[in-house]
């Protein structure tokens, strides 16, 4: 089995950089290219490294933040899709870059590329115009990305990346560093699936270095693969004491149906509890909240505690609006009211 190449939010020599790539929803039979907001600026590109990102982002998806992170569509058997692309160089040379689109997987929470230039259906779906670039040193060029699905493509969601690529001979030696795009790519009739997902548990733990930390299981309950982010909070402990908001883990993907773990580290220097847990986890638009009474074990790792949903993140903004609204609505009334009562004043 080819080795798999794991791509990370990072870059530099040696390493990999998902970049963000969102797609239209489009009809069989069509061809669409993205049009909208420009693409928000892409992180820094560290120096002597090659980078991608996109040229803009479907103005339909601008409220999603997954849209600004990975490749997010849905296409009937027969579309055809374009993206554009901006490839980078920062290193001190033109760089001869090779574009093309390989598979890719997710297994054990973690998004894969695969190693070279394996193929799956996806990646034989689709090519990159053009396939090879020459940029100057410090330079940009811009390429496009397209997704051909035969009319006869199973149902379902298949995982690939667009790779920009650049390799350089050193000691009889070949190194090879490429920069990734995502594509998380579900064909079918009709809309895309809904995303969804449930935090089941929190299991509270210790560190080798005896650091407090946190697992949440989270199961992905719905039909796209989910990448995770989020937070956690912790209130009611020894005196009264609360603390965070603390990270969680960046880098968890689940595939559907999976359920995998999403860490959180927390300070070394915590009481050991009991805590009430909350955390706020989120994969685009969708948000779940869950809490969970906690207590730190010496060492290793408590047993698990059911975690107890307690709504998401969207309805508490809902309410939250609604009673600035109706505080607002009152404010304007008595407002409204003492003017009537200074007008009357003033006419008598």
């Amino acid at each position: 089995m080819p080795a798999r190449s794991p791509i990370r939010l990072s870059s530099g020599p040696g390493r990999f950089v998902a970049v963000a790539l969102l797609v239209f929803l489009v009809v069989a039979g069509s061809a669409t290219e993205a049009r909208g907001a420009p693409s928000p600026p892409s992180a820094p590109v560290a120096p002597q490294s090659i980078g991608v990102r996109l040229l803009d982002v479907p103005s339909a998806q601008a409220r999603d933040p997954r849209s600004r992170l990975y490749v997010v569509d849905h296409l009937a058997p027969g579309a055809v899709l374009h993206r554009r692309i901006e490839v980078t160089n920062t290193t001190a040379s033109t760089a001869h870059l090779t574009l093309y689109s390989a598979a890719a997987t997710i297994a054990d929470g973690t998004f894969l590329g695969a190693a070279g230039h394996t193929a799956n259906d996806l990646s034989t779906w689709t090519t990159v115009s053009p396939a090879t670039v020459d940029v100057p040193a410090g330079g940009a060029s811009s390429a496009r990305v397209t997704i051909t699905v035969p009319r006869d493509a199973a149902a379902g969601e298949q995982y690939g990346a667009v790779w920009s690529e650049m390799s350089s001979a050193q000691g009889g030696l070949t190194e090879v560093n490429r920069v990734g795009i995502r594509l998380y790519v579900s064909v079918g009739a009709g809309g895309a699936p809904a995303p969804d997902f449930a935090i089941d548990s929190l299991t509270a733990g210790r560190t080798p270095d005896g650091r407090p930390i946190v697992r949440a299981a989270v199961h992905n309950t719905g039909g796209r693969a989910l990448d995770m982010h989020g937070t956690l909070d912790l209130a009611a402990g020894p005196g009264g004491t609360s603390a965070g908001p603390y990270a969680a883990d960046l880098g968890v993907t689940l595939a559907v149906g999976a359920t995998e773990a999403v860490t959180i580290i927390l300070d070394k220097g915590l009481p050991s509890g009991p805590w009430t847990a909350r955390i706020a986890l989120r994969s685009g638009l969708v948000e779940r909240v869950a809490q969970a009474t906690i207590t730190f074990p010496a060492t290793g790792s408590a047993a698990a505690t059911k975690a107890t949903p307690t709504g998401s993140g969207s309805a508490r903004r809902v309410v939250t609006t609604a009673i600035a609204g109706i505080a607002a609505a009152l404010t304007a009334a008595v407002a409204l009211q003492r003017w009537h009562q200074r007008k009357d004043q003033h006419v008598s």
